[in-house]
């Protein structure tokens, strides 16, 4: 049985926080496309998670609110004055109203009810809602291959889950809403490989599943792997709409 969502990641966490990818430059860059400075921003990162998305953005200056109801993952964070911590949820992010400049969800918004966090995104945000979620590009071959293997073990329909994430954002985010694509790669070892499918909570942990999961992603790293490394190709979506 899968744990509910604000806890199936807590024994994935250390896991998650050391092989999951962060987000291409121009996807923030189109996040926060026209709202001046980044140093004089304050973003809502709703559904945290271990800070990847928090961590890049306080890096360009922002002040970010980590809103993220998993104590396990939030503890797997690391320390950043401009980064606040909050436990809160998607539908419920404990802020106050009109308080950050932007309200955005990375990676997260298919653990939320679509409607409910909608209205507390434009609830906290004066001037952005967002949506910014990476996917395999299946259109190459170690992506393509590497997407067989995952659907071939998944224990539910999280993948599903968010492609209807995309489609129901903008729907709900209203006829505003922008979106862009953008391209990048994450270059993983054998190691970090495996480490990325035990973060991915839809894949089985223990047991005889797992095992075969793992002599699978094995096989495809032999078979794909240059200078010690496979490329897994990907595509981040950033969905943008008024708050």
């Amino acid at each position: 049985m899968i744990d509910r969502p604000t806890e199936r990641f807590s024994p994935r966490a250390g896991a998650y926080a050391s092989n999951r990818p962060g987000y291409p430059s121009a996807a923030l860059d189109a996040l926060l496309d026209g709202l001046g400075s980044p140093a004089k921003l304050t973003i809502a990162d709703i559904g945290a998670g271990t800070g990847i998305a928090s961590r890049l953005l306080a890096e360009r200056g922002a002040t970010v609110f980590a809103i993220e109801p998993n104590h396990s993952m939030a503890e797997q964070a690391e320390p950043d004055p401009r980064i606040e911590w909050i436990d809160g949820t998607g539908e419920d992010t404990h802020l106050p109203f009109k308080s950050v400049d932007v309200a955005a969800a990375f990676q997260a918004f298919h653990w939320f009810e679509p409607e409910a966090a909608i209205e507390e995104f434009r609830r906290i945000s004066r001037h952005r809602i967002a949506l910014v979620q990476y996917e395999r590009d299946e259109s190459e071959p170690f992506a393509g291959a590497y997407a067989g293997l995952v659907r071939q073990h998944a224990l539910d329909d999280t993948e599903a889950r968010r492609a209807q994430a995309l489609t129901a954002f903008a729907k709900l985010a209203g006829s505003d809403c922008n979106r862009s694509e953008h391209r990048y790669a994450q270059t993983l070892s054998k190691e970090q490989l495996l480490g990325r499918m035990a973060s991915t909570s839809y894949l089985p942990r223990e047991g005889p599943a797992a095992e075969a999961l793992r002599c699978g992603a094995g096989e495809l790293f032999e078979r794909f792997a240059q200078d010690g490394n496979v490329s897994l190709a990907m595509v981040c979506y950033v969905l943008v709409a008024d708050a």
